[in-house]
Order: structure tokens, then C-alpha cells, then sequence
């Protein structure tokens, strides 16, 4: 009779190390459908902001073509437009909530 238990233990081994290839090759996939995803998303955002700059740029265009060659004359209007330091807020860091 013929004892095997180093060759049960190699192919344990060998059990494991296909496991573990399998688990490595479907986490690369996971991440390439990720990456395509993200790429995906960053080409989407990219195009909304060439769109919404486009169409900051036409409204000031057509502002200024509007606009009196007076400073004096700008209407209220013209000042809602301009942003001034009070439309900003500023958050205490996370460190003075200790």
C-alpha cells in the first residue's frame, strides 16, 4: 500500500492557487468595468462643463453688448450677477468640533 499524503497536499496547493487565480482574474475584471465606468463618467462631466462654460460665455457676450458704455448707468440688475464676498460660506474646519 502506497502512501500519498504529500502528493493530497500538493494538489490541495495546486486547488488553492486555481482559487486564487480565479479570484484575481474576476477582481481585474471588476476593476476594468470600474475604470470604464469612471472613464466614462469623467468624458461626461468634461463635456458638461465645456457645455455650461459655452453658455456662461454667450450670456456674457450678449451682456456685454447689452451693457451701456457708463459705468455709472449699470443697472441692479448687472450687480446680481457679480458675485461678492458675502456669497461665499465658510465652514469651521473639523478640527474645532472636537
Amino acid at each position: 500500500m502506497r502512501f500519498n499524503l504529500f502528493e493530497r497536499q500538493a494538489d490541495a496547493h495546486l486547488r488553492k492557487s486555481r482559487e486564487y487565480l480565479e479570484e484575481a482574474n474576476l477582481g481585474r475584471v471588476e476593476h476594468q468595468a470600474a475604470a470604464e465606468h469612471h472613464s466614462a463618467l469623467a468624458k461626461m462631466y468634461a463635456d458638461r462643463i465645456a457645455r455650461i462654460e459655452a453658455e456662461i460665455n454667450d450670456g456674457f457676450q450678449v451682456q456685454l453688448s447689452a451693457e451701456p458704455q457708463d459705468e455709472e448707468a449699470a443697472t441692479p440688475e448687472d450687480e446680481d450677477l457679480r458675485l461678492n464676498s458675502e456669497s461665499v460660506v465658510l465652514y469651521p474646519s473639523r478640527a474645532s468640533h472636537a
